[in-house]
């Protein structure tokens, strides 16, 4: 029985890593709700004042009304059906993922980096939407 314990205590420790750093993500599944849901509006609400937005080959440095915008033309030309995220990573107050968007009947790379502007409150620095050309 004690030896049953020890292998439960020991999983729960391995598992607490894991969760943690689910958590550690969390800003990511709201954004991840509007992309896939195609809100261009709420997901507004996590750009910072000015963001770095890449459309397909169009960059440019925009605002957050502009950047609603070039999202919202971009949701009314390739409508979501899905959004899953497939890489994340973090360093310090920056953390960043990559996901496909199924949307249009095509398939986009799509690159989110945020860091936190005050505390743990986290906004879109960049966002990029590329078309996904071959899998690897």
């Amino acid at each position: 029985m004690k030896k049953f314990l020890t292998i439960i205590g020991a999983l729960l420790l391995l598992s607490a890593p894991l969760q943690a750093q689910d958590g550690e993500y969390a800003v990511f599944a709201p954004i991840s709700k509007y992309i896939a849901s195609g809100d261009a509006s709420s997901l507004s609400r996590w750009f910072a004042d000015h963001l770095d937005v890449t459309i397909i080959s169009s960059s440019r440095n925009c605002s957050q009304a502009q950047a609603r915008q070039i999202l919202k033309t971009f949701f009314d030309s390739y409508t979501p059906r899905s959004f899953d995220i497939t890489h994340k990573a973090s360093e310090a107050n920056k953390k960043y993922v990559i996901g496909n968007l199924n949307a249009g009947g095509e398939i986009f790379l799509v690159t989110i980096y945020a860091t936190a502007t005050s505390g743990e409150t986290y906004k879109i620095q960049q966002l990029a939407i590329s078309r996904q050309t071959g899998y690897f």
